[in-house]
């Protein structure tokens, strides 16, 4: 795995979404489970992706282009997601590329505090 945490907070993959994606802990905002669902993109973790999507949206599998990295991710935008709420939305922008293509995906991320845990509901994606 790699150092650096790939949701661009700075901090030791272990330390920051290593931690929840192996289970040590859980996340305790809409934002940083945005972070570690974006994080799981870029290091290929489709389980964990799965796990974290609300019941009702939730797709049997996720499949991840294995060519397609992801290079950045900037946090646009919240409305509510903290600790004492039970949903929010994160507005991001995440940059990729795949061979020689590049783009930045912006979407608005939709969450739901579900038994305790943050998940992912839904998106709109911003052309």
């Amino acid at each position: 795995m790699p150092e650096a945490c790939p949701c661009d907070t700075g901090k030791p993959y272990a330390a920051c979404c290593g931690a929840l994606h192996d289970g040590r802990r859980v996340a305790a905002t809409a934002v940083q489970l945005m972070r570690s669902r974006y994080a799981a993109f870029a290091l290929g973790l489709s389980d964990y992706l799965v796990q974290t999507w609300h019941p009702s949206t939730r797709p049997g599998s996720v499949d991840i282009d294995p060519a397609m990295t992801w290079t950045g991710l900037e946090i646009e935008a919240t409305t509510k997601g903290s600790a004492w709420e039970d949903d929010g939305t994160v507005r991001f922008a995440a940059s990729w590329t795949s061979g020689r293509h590049h783009g930045v995906l912006r979407e608005t991320s939709q969450f739901a505090l579900v038994d305790g845990r943050w998940v992912y509901v839904n998106g709109i994606v911003h052309r």
